[in-house]
């Protein structure tokens, strides 16, 4: 099978999740993650409609921006050094992986010095995996307040990435906890979070059925890395 028939195959899974669960399959995008593969495979999907793309790595993210087509809309996915922070900010239509308040902070600085406002999710460990970065509970609770009120930054929803596990059902609990903080942030402070990063290609349908809103996908549509 050609990309373009993964990525086909990829979507009507989302739409078929969606579906199941009783949502409208336009509420979920399609961040299909480049990670380690050149401009020139990504091209396939881009040339096949994709639009959204997500980079776990600074530095592949700004080495693909000007290979492919200005109006691809690229996601960071991945932890951000701080140090690379201003190189990536004017080229990010959504930073997905923003695991901290000092982190937070300086993006909003930043983002001031470019005359930008910045897009973000926080990323929150759900999980309480060492092996993972993102805010704990407790801290996403205490941290929210302060964050929204800073100027040049605008917090879209919240993201996770749970351990993973061949079963699926044991994941499922994961994104539950991510949607409930959500909505209980949300209502506490009372601001609009809408979306919900979660659910990558092993695990995307049950994300979706607990109401993520961003997919990210690799490996099911280019292959093993």
């Amino acid at each position: 099978m050609s990309l373009a028939d993964n990525l086909s195959t990829v979507l009507a899974s989302i739409s078929a999740a969606a579906t199941r669960a009783g949502r409208d399959p336009g509420s979920v995008r399609l961040v299909a993650v480049t990670k380690t593969w050149p401009a020139e495979i990504v091209r396939e999907i881009v040339n096949a409609g994709q639009r959204v793309l997500g980079e776990n790595k600074v530095q592949e993210l700004l080495g693909k921006v000007p290979e492919l087509p200005a109006d691809v809309e690229w996601h960071l996915v991945g932890h951000l050094q701080q140090n690379k922070t201003r190189k990536v900010l004017p080229h990010c239509a959504l930073i997905h992986s923003v695991d901290s308040a000092d982190l937070a902070r300086q993006i909003s600085r930043l983002a001031g010095e470019l005359g930008i406002i910045a897009k973000i999710l926080l990323q929150v460990n759900v999980a309480n995996d060492d092996v993972k970065f993102g805010f704990p509970v407790s801290e996403a609770r205490a941290s929210l307040g302060e964050l929204i009120a800073l100027p040049h930054l605008e917090i879209h929803g919240l993201m996770t990435v749970p351990p993973y596990d061949d079963g699926l059902e044991k994941v499922r609990p994961h994104f539950i906890k991510l949607r409930e903080l959500r909505d209980e942030l949300a209502a506490a402070h009372r601001c609009d979070l809408p979306e919900l990063s979660m659910g990558m290609s092993h695990d995307f349908a049950i994300a979706i059925e607990e109401g993520a809103t961003l997919v990210r996908i690799g490996s099911s549509i280019f292959g093993p890395r």
